[in-house]
């Protein structure tokens, strides 16, 4: 359910998707939807669960199922190279239609998933799988600020965006997350989320204290680190596969006030001159000592480098780390901002961004990560840009992010949420788009290549559990590691039936 760690693409990929001529790619788009809202094969709902649903839902417009006119409107799929068709999508206004619906769907053997009013890169917000029955909470919107212990209570349904304005709004607080405005909190909160600020405050799921969730049995709990902690424990690393998280409880930061957006770009370049750049970030980045006040990402395109980040602080504090210094041959540039919402607006406010965060398309997407006892060797990062200058790629439209984590992230112990992946420094993730057709073998294959190249083939290797790839085979074992055995103990407890699953999330233990 969730967008990218830290989706900062660089300028240099405007221009790829400028060429394409925006407006005349808009109508384009708009015709491909419509061609396939068609083409989708239609689930079969019982009429019993039609007609629980609807004593549930008594508003029409709360309720869309397969077959109705305006079905297509309502399923909405993000990743159109995941065509999953669910059996209905409802829209329930409280946690007691939550429950509910629930409760209508597992009585009449449907599985149900959550949707949290943004979208997904697997489709799971879409039932995971076919015939499913798909709650969405974009009416959970509810907020409120304890300006004692500043801690905020938010509905599931608000978009990151929405997030962010309110926590100022309301005395000018914050926590990590993400950058793209389009994502829901519910998947986002409980799946990880990283941001810019995750280095320094931990990721968006570290700052959640308490929640209320309906389990499978339609009961809805409080859950906290007193109060059905098991519960607690699941729902921050892999609620969907648990429960439906309707309200957070999350503990909030005093917003920065001052940062400096910085970028680093080598256009088009040799292997060895790519190469020999990445090398000076790694080693960068690699630093045990480098402050936590600096996040960085740097991308692969087809016809460059780009490294971008923020470092908060003041404009004399970030030339104290003499970043021109660090990447000779690249092209640097800053910009000083003022102001949270400021710095937040100019994370989303790129075209790239808010065509990936907000509009439907076809694309796959793959990662995996490294702890800073395993970073690529000099020889594995020589041959991975040998690979990217010579491998088939069936598009121009793909990109390589690989995302500095660490810091406080990496303080917290494995087992104390469902969330495994607390050692690693560099995520990777890569990425192929096709605008208006399903992706192709050649470009399936190319990050196949990208990634057997960089983890050696082992197996399983971390994943992160918000970048969903269908193809990964021991799915689970690599989003949730060793936190894996005691996600399926609770899954036997809670939900033995498995009505809340995708085709990735943990199965109940045998007992």
């Amino acid at each position: 359910m969730e967008a990218p760690l830290i989706l900062l693409p660089p300028p240099s990929l405007l221009s790829i998707f400028r060429s394409w001529h925006y407006t005349s790619f808009m109508f384009l788009m708009n015709l491909l939807l419509a061609a396939t809202a068609t083409a989708v094969a239609l689930a079969n709902p019982t009429e019993e669960l039609n007609s629980c649903l609807g004593h549930i839902l008594t508003h029409r417009e709360n309720i869309a199922v397969s077959g109705e006119t305006f079905y297509q409107r309502w399923v909405n799929r993000y990743n159109l190279d995941i065509p999953v068709t669910p059996a209905a999508v409802t829209f329930p206004r409280s946690s007691q239609q939550v429950a509910a619906v629930v409760k209508c769907a597992a009585e009449n053997g449907f599985p149900v998933q959550p949707k949290s009013g943004g979208h997904g890169y697997g489709n799971h917000c879409l039932g995971g799988t076919d015939g499913a029955v798909v709650v969405d909470l974009k009416y959970l919107q509810q907020f409120s600020m304890n300006r004692k212990n500043w801690q905020a209570t938010i509905g599931a349904g608000t978009l990151l965006g929405v997030v962010t304005k309110q926590l100022h709004n309301a005395g000018r607080r914050a926590m990590s997350h993400g950058t793209c405005h389009e994502v829901g909190s519910g998947g986002h909160f409980t799946i990880g989320g990283f941001g810019p600020t995750s280095r320094q405050f931990g990721t968006a799921l570290d700052h959640v204290v308490e929640a209320e969730v309906v389990l499978a049995n339609s009961s809805i709990v409080r859950v906290s680190d007193s109060e059905n902690q098991d519960v607690f424990w699941a729902i921050k690393g892999a609620a969907s596969g648990f429960g439906i998280v309707t309200e957070f409880k999350v503990r909030t930061e005093p917003e920065p006030t001052t940062a400096v957006q910085y970028t680093y770009s080598l256009k088009v370049g040799t292997p060895k001159e790519q190469a020999a750049l990445f090398k000076r970030w790694q080693t960068q980045v690699a630093n045990p000592r480098l402050t936590r006040r600096f996040a960085s990402t740097l991308t692969v395109l087809e016809h460059g480098i780009v490294i971008t980040g923020t470092f908060f602080g003041t404009k004399e504090e970030y030339d104290t780390l003499n970043m021109d210094t660090q990447f000779p041959g690249a092209i640097g540039s800053t910009i000083s901002i003022h102001g949270w919402l400021g710095l937040v607006t100019h994370w989303a406010e790129r075209l790239v961004l808010d065509w990936i965060g907000g509009i439907p398309s076809f694309f796959y997407a793959k990662s995996c990560a490294w702890t800073p006892e395993d970073l690529m060797s000099s020889e594995t990062i020589d041959r991975l840009f040998d690979l990217i200058a010579t491998a088939k790629k069936g598009t121009l439209a793909w990109f390589l992010l690989f995302d500095l984590q660490g810091g406080r992230t990496n303080e917290i112990p494995t087992g104390a949420t469902s969330y495994a992946h607390r050692d690693v420094l560099i995520w990777m993730q890569t990425y192929t788009i096709n605008l208006f057709r399903p992706i192709s073998q050649t470009q399936r294959d190319f990050l196949g290549q990208v990634n057997t190249l960089v983890t050696g083939n082992e197996r399983p290797y971390a994943a992160y559990p918000g970048y969903v790839d269908p193809s990964l085979e021991h799915g689970a074992e690599a989003y949730w590691g060793e936190n894996l055995p005691r996600l399926r103990r609770i899954k036997a407890r809670i939900d033995p039936k498995n009505v809340f699953r995708n085709p990735q999330s943990p199965l109940p233990a045998e007992i």
